[in-house]
């Protein structure tokens, strides 16, 4: 039986570790959500605060540290927090597309350098950075070997497909806002293999899910999405891939309410947003630049947002909610706080601009 709207939302919930908090460490909790985005450095930390019973930020302190976790850029060539394993598999999938978003575009090509060129210089940043090192060293050294090639600069290409990841830097989220890099070791995989299980793992986090889904997920073309996924035992109903024994809760099954990170991957993992993200609101939540806004979850689907204020946490609804619904969110969002006032009571507070055009029900401050 082709899986309804609500039992695809369970299914998001319960792989996501969002119908209720579970006991893991951030290593484990990481791997199993599959993928974090993590362009704001609080927001991997938020994402596990949402999913991991009694989460101790430090853990995730101590796995970036250690490289159990890594920050690089990933899928939708955008930066994720993944294990260690998962980046190596993921990055050899995603290098295609990687390349190809800079050595394709016109600002590469308005550059003084080849292809062949910016390839070449990819030996000497990896052993360059096999310490850690700032965007300004690795400049400085990539001018040693081709000179002024022009700007955006042969830096802004290599490290997005270079196979980099982020050093964390201190600061109260591990990464500061100037970035340092090292490379990492990375032994040779066949590409539509690798495709095939970064398709895989992405079905156990967030399956069912169709081939526009996994397009969406990953910016895969879609036929190179269909040859990986000739390799894989999977099963399929309609047009709706899973892997076998992947866990469909019942329609009915409760979902508590949620304060979601920035950019969180269930509201970007799919063609089809409205699986938690209802279309009339997609709009005031994905903003046009591509900026996503820290929402409210209530009964499994975005019902507003949040952000810090003076006072504490400002809820904002869309539309009505009930008392229950109010008190689970005012419950959370003081959770939120005491969270957040370790670390940084602001966090988000440079994108406050987008609550100006928001279409606010209600407004609390807990």
């Amino acid at each position: 039986m082709t899986p309804t709207a609500r039992r695809l939302n369970r299914a998001t919930l319960h792989r996501q570790m969002l119908l209720e908090r579970e006991p893991a460490g951030p290593v484990t909790a990481v791997e199993k959500v599959v993928a974090i985005q993590a362009q704001e450095p609080a927001s991997p930390y938020v994402a596990l605060w949402n999913r991991v019973e009694d989460f101790d930020p430090a853990g995730l302190d101590a796995a970036f540290a250690s490289g159990e976790v890594r920050k690089a850029s990933l899928m939708r060539i955008t930066l994720h927090a993944v294990t260690a394993a998962d980046h190596e598999v993921f990055h050899h999938a995603m290098l295609p597309v990687l390349r190809a978003s800079r050595l394709h575009d016109k600002r590469f090509r308005g550059m003084d350098i080849t292809v062949e060129q910016a390839d070449a210089l990819l030996e000497h940043l990896r052993e360059f950075t096999a310490q850690p090192r700032q965007k300004a060293e690795i400049e400085e050294l990539l001018h040693t070997h081709v000179g002024d090639v022009g700007e955006p600069g042969v830096w802004w290409a290599l490290r997005t497909y270079g196979g980099l990841v982020h050093a964390p830097t201190g600061g109260p989220w591990s990464f500061g806002l100037r970035p340092s890099y090292r490379s990492v070791p990375a032994g040779p995989r066949e590409q539509k293999a690798a495709v095939a299980e970064l398709l895989r793992r992405y079905l156990t986090g967030f399956g069912p899910a169709t081939v526009p889904d996994m397009n969406q997920f990953t910016m895969l073309p879609r036929t190179t999405i269909r040859e990986a996924l000739a390799l894989l035992d999977l099963v399929r109903d309609g047009e709706h891939y899973d892997v076998p024994q992947g866990t469909l809760p019942d329609e009915d099954t409760p979902a508590p309410p949620r304060l979601m990170a920035m950019w969180d991957s269930i509201l970007l993992a799919y063609a089809d947003r409205s699986r938690v993200l209802p279309e009339q609101y997609r709009k005031a939540v994905i903003r046009a630049n591509g900026d996503t806004l820290p929402t409210l979850l209530v009964d499994g689907h975005v019902a507003g947002v949040w952000r810090p204020v003076e006072a504490g946490v400002e809820l904002t609804s869309f539309h009505a909610l009930t008392d229950d619904q109010w008190a689970g969110l005012e419950e959370e969002a003081a959770a939120l706080k005491k969270f957040l006032g370790d670390r940084e009571p602001q966090v988000y507070r440079r994108y406050a601009r987008w609550w100006n055009s928001l279409p606010a029900h209600d407004v609390r401050v807990v």
